[in-house]
């Protein structure tokens, strides 16, 4: 179990618990076995290169940044670690003043500080040059740790200045494991359905997975499957389902009805909707020409509405384009 977090001074049931559960050391690290075992090896050799951590939000990208900080640093990790928020400071300057003064700034007993660029790739070009030479600049005595979540958007002399850590989403099993821990600390009664639906409603994302339990947790003294999908706006899987199948049977009344349940009733979003029926479409056991379809669509309609296009009106386009499918 996660330490709490160390400002624990908040009231009793009023912390943030992604904080008060926020792993401490790589001990407390779920699911990503195989990135910890390599940054402990890195620490243990006292060779730690230029990171880069790639992945989706949620995954322990910036938890094993600060547990390489702690286990380098021990108490004093705090003075000889900087951590930056590149989407909050996007420009030339930030890596020119910030970064470099903390670079330049005498300290003692260690070969090195270091520094975490969060959201890199929010960077402009002209801030990611820099930043190269920066690097550069400073190897002796500093170490960076970058943190993205699509490493396409970094740089080539950057990526290859450093050593890459691919974050996958974490596994429905690591998710569970850490919501039952918490779910015992904070003495949360979770059903076996409760529990399924925190891990579906997370897709990978640990943080999801907290915050969902901690809202779940106030609507009564059982957190159940009901509470977790009001709470979360997600539809269960069984309804985006139910809304495919009426569409590719050639159903569209019935499929645009249970479409207009999902965004009225249950208030999700147009892109939550999609995010669903992609994560859903190989579980719905369709034939492979129905499934090879359904994606072609989905790609379409997740494309235009990232473009600025009425949510509704394109996801009843892709309902109506699978049912004229069958006729």
């Amino acid at each position: 179990m996660s330490e709490a977090a160390e400002s624990g001074d908040a009231p009793a049931g009023r912390e943030i618990w992604i904080e008060k559960y926020r792993p401490q050391t790589f001990d407390d690290v779920y699911g990503q076995d195989d990135i910890v075992e390599r940054l402990r090896s890195y620490i243990e050799r006292d060779d730690l290169p230029h990171l880069l951590f790639a992945g989706p939000a949620g995954v322990g990208k910036t938890t094993s940044a600060t547990a390489i900080a702690r286990a380098i640093y021990g108490d004093d990790w705090r003075g000889n670690f900087l951590e930056l928020n590149a989407s909050d400071e996007r420009g030339i300057d930030v890596v020119r003043d910030r970064i470099k003064n903390f670079a330049r700034s005498s300290f003692g007993g260690h070969d090195y500080r270091v520094i975490f660029l969060d959201e890199a790739d929010s960077l402009t070009n002209d801030a990611q040059s820099a930043l190269r030479r920066t690097m550069e600049q400073f190897s002796d005595n500093t170490r960076f740790i970058l943190s993205c979540n699509y490493s396409s958007k970094i740089i080539d002399p950057i990526q290859s200045r450093c050593a890459v850590f691919r974050f996958s989403p974490l596994g429905d099993d690591a998710i569970a494991e850490q919501v039952r821990d918490i779910a015992a600390a904070e003495d949360i009664e979770v059903t076996e359905d409760g529990l399924d639906a925190l891990v579906y409603a997370a897709g990978g994302d640990m943080r999801r997975a907290i915050n969902s339990l901690q809202a779940a947790a106030t609507t009564g003294e059982v957190v159940d499957e009901e509470a977790v999908y009001m709470i979360t706006s997600t539809a269960r899987p069984e309804d985006i389902e139910e809304m495919v199948r009426a569409a590719i049977d050639g159903e569209f009344t019935a499929a645009r009805k249970q479409l207009e349940t999902l965004i009225v009733d249950t208030g999700m979003a147009g892109g939550d909707i999609i995010d669903q029926l992609h994560r859903s479409v190989w579980e719905f056991d369709l034939d492979e020409r129905d499934a090879v379809r359904l994606m072609e669509r989905i790609g379409e309609a997740d494309y235009r509405i990232s473009e600025g296009a009425n949510e509704q009106v394109q996801l009843e386009a892709l309902l109506a384009s699978l049912a004229l499918s069958q006729n």
